[in-house]
């Protein structure tokens, strides 16, 4: 490496950037007494002190240097964790704004900033630290602009390694180019899949934690650098090619992002970054200097400091401008709307300026809408234009489909869009991501065959993992060859994914549902970097994935399953009401019908309020026993029933008129479409 010159540079944009002639360099510390700038030629360090500070940026530039340049800090200033203050030179530092680092963020003991003792530890980490590399601005993302509304979209939730490590045939299994291949692109759009939301691929730690059970981080919710691409998934090219791929192919890209904790930890974890450049910024402490807990992972970012919410600022328009990715869903975000000093509120810093900003506005926002802090549960609370995820909507529906006492109430108002949470002005049906399975819990495979967590290999003793997963294993816990046992299952499995994609609200499905992925009764799998998590493609489950697809098609072609206005049995104009529950012996429920009703029928019809009213109707039964025959409610006049989907068959509507009376099967969700009487294209047969 040439001599290295340094002078002041441009305070104004944060990171490493190439400017003309070298590189420019800027970083935030508001305690720091020195920042030091360590670029490294292989193995040798060269450190320069940033010469200029304006305000609380630190910055210079470096002539001589270009792309591809290594780079890290060692920051100076005061030992005094009582104060907040745990900086430390002999850790090498990652950029908070670094855009690609050289390898994977592996704990290691020299990483720690103090000794037992409590005084800082004197090791050198350098060796052990991934250099962030200066980067050449991306080439424009391939034009793409998604159209659908929020109601038109469907989600599939993947973990880039699990949704790829086993497909056939791909050259670079579990990597960011194996998103693009054929078997993964075809098996999305054949179960309708508009939009993929990848769990986490911003740089994260595998931290010590699971490291001392010899496992890793497979989940990726230990974020360390907002800005990288997670490196063991591949090259930030082949991230670029995926994602251009997946909008050819015409699916959105979501990315599952980590704003709310640091992969740091608590005091006994890494000096890797923010707690080495700035602790008593970046992150919410007490009056005694120890680390606010609302995530239960150790440590809280302080999302109401203005540079923490710059840095957010920054990181998603990176990911949103320069990757193009359409959209983020926040884990943990009631973290987010909290200032330092007291609650939950929708106009907190960090959710006003996301709000604010002309590009982030336009993405899609997608809550996680608690943490473990107090007054952590918010469902509902998050301000347009987000939506939420509703596990008050999974609880529902596991519940009912299971048989539990008066579970029959919620489940109503779930697939209506849950109005007492979501219903209030600017907000739609949408705003409600309706699902049953996530990353976080049982498959819907296992949602029929344990009726209790199996997580022994996580090595926590079993104790990890959600303990009340509302599922049952029908008869034996685990894999049986019992045919009875195995038909329930397939039945009440279709139930499950039938209800997600019939009810009002935004539907998502876990990635390998459709495949009839197991995972072995894990519910908690984020250190399972193996075939526990891995979809199995050779084994898959035709069949549901073919049903799936069916699923989707019916919602795509039905207006009355995706409404813009909520339903509450409101008169409409042609004197009819937007939703009527209907008892199966021929008459509107009664408040004694609902008190534990193990058969629900819904006639739905075109909102009242809605601006624009589709036609027609749908009769939807829910059925948790045995085969029922059921009076079917009247039509409009000049209008018939006709069956459109029975999930116990599938693949057989019934084309023909309905008489009064029909038998519906047990543990099945049946649907009747109200046609014309007068049109015989509604009743030809449908193709073989």
């Amino acid at each position: 490496m040439t001599t290295l010159e340094i002078r002041p540079g441009d305070p104004d944009t944060l990171g490493a950037t190439l400017v003309d002639g070298g590189v420019n360099f800027a970083i935030f510390s508001a305690h720091a007494t020195d920042v030091v700038l360590c670029l490294f030629d292989g193995a040798q360090e060269h450190r320069l002190s940033l010469p200029a500070r304006s305000g609380d940026i630190w910055h210079g530039k470096v002539s001589g240097v270009g792309a591809g340049q290594a780079y890290g800090y060692r920051v100076h200033g005061p030992w005094d964790p009582a104060a907040g203050h745990r900086f430390n030179p002999a850790k090498l530092l990652i950029d908070p704004y670094a855009r690609q680092l050289d390898r994977r963020i592996v704990d290691h003991p020299h990483m720690r900033g103090d000794r037992p003792d409590g005084t800082r530890c004197p090791l050198d980490s350098a060796p052990h630290v991934p250099r962030a590399i200066v980067c050449a601005p991306l080439p424009e993302p391939a034009p793409f602009e998604p159209s659908r509304p929020w109601e038109e979209t469907v989600i599939v939730e993947a973990h880039v390694k699990g949704l790829t490590q086993r497909v056939p045939d791909a050259t670079a299994p579990g990597t960011y180019q194996a998103l693009s291949h054929p078997t993964v692109l075809g098996h999305l759009r054949d179960i309708g899949a508009t939009a993929l939301e990848l769990l986490p691929i911003q740089a994260f730690i595998d931290d010590g934690f699971v490291q001392a059970r010899g496992l890793t981080n497979y989940w990726g919710y230990q974020p360390i650098a907002y800005l990288a691409p997670e490196p063991r998934y591949g090259t930030p090219e082949a991230l670029r090619a995926a994602i251009d791929d997946l909008h050819s192919a015409g699916l959105e890209v979501l990315v599952d992002m980590v704003f709310n904790h640091a992969g740091e930890g608590d005091e006994t974890g890494p000096t890797l970054c923010f707690r080495g450049i700035d602790n008593a910024s970046y992150y919410l402490l007490d009056s005694a200097g120890a680390y606010v807990n609302h995530t239960g992972t150790g440590n809280t970012l302080n999302t109401a400091h203005p540079m923490v919410v710059r840095l957010v600022l920054d990181a998603l328009r990176h990911w949103i401008e320069d990757w193009g990715i359409d959209g983020v869903r926040f884990d943990l975000a009631a973290t987010l709307g909290r200032a330092k000093e007291g609650g939950f509120s929708p106009d907190a810093p960090l959710l006003t300026a996301l709000r604010a900003d002309p590009v982030i506005r336009k993405a899609r926002l997608i809550a996680e809408p608690w943490d473990i802090g107090p007054g952590g549960y918010q469902l509902g609370n998050f301000p347009p234009p987000f939506v939420e995820w509703n596990d008050g909507f999974r609880d529902a529906v596991r519940r009912f489909w299971r048989g539990d006492a008066g579970a029959a109430g919620a489940f109503a108002a779930a697939i209506l869009g849950s109005a007492t949470p979501f219903d209030r002005p600017g907000r739609t049906p949408a705003a409600s991501v309706n699902f049953i399975t996530a990353h976080d819990g049982f498959t819907l495979a296992d949602l029929t065959a344990f009726a209790h967590r199996h997580n022994e290999a996580n090595g926590e003793g079993g104790r990890d993992g959600h303990g009340e997963n509302f599922s049952a294993n029908l008869g034996v816990e685990g894999p049986t060859t019992d045919p009875v046992i195995a038909v329930a299952r397939s039945d009440r499995q279709r139930a499950l994914m039938a209800t997600v994609m019939v009810s009002q609200g935004t539907p998502m499905l876990l990635a390998g549902d459709a495949l009839g992925h197991s995972q072995g009764g894990n519910n908690n799998a984020y250190a399972q970097d193996n075939a526990t998590s891995w979809l199995n493609w050779q084994g898959r489950d035709a069949p549901l994935a073919v049903f799936a697809g069916q699923l989707a098609d019916m919602r795509a072609a039905q207006p009355l399953l995706r409404q813009p206005a909520f339903l509450h049995g409101r008169v409409r104009c042609d004197g009819m009401q937007d939703v009527v529950w209907w008892h199966p012996s021929g008459r509107t429920m009664t408040p004694a019908d609902w008190q534990d009703p193990d058969i629900l029928g819904v006639v739905l019809r075109g909102a009242a309020q809605a601006a624009e009213m589709p036609q027609g109707g749908l009769f939807m039964i829910f059925n948790r026993t045995g085969s029922q025959q059921i009076v079917l409610p009247p039509t409009r006049l000049g209008c018939t029933w006709r069956r459109l989907l029975d999930t116990v068959t599938p693949g057989s509507p019934d084309a023909r008129k309905s008489d009064a009376l029909a038998e519906v099967s047990g543990t099945s969700i049946t649907i009747f479409e109200e046609v014309s009487s007068d049109d015989p294209a509604q009743f030809k047969e449908p193709a073989p």
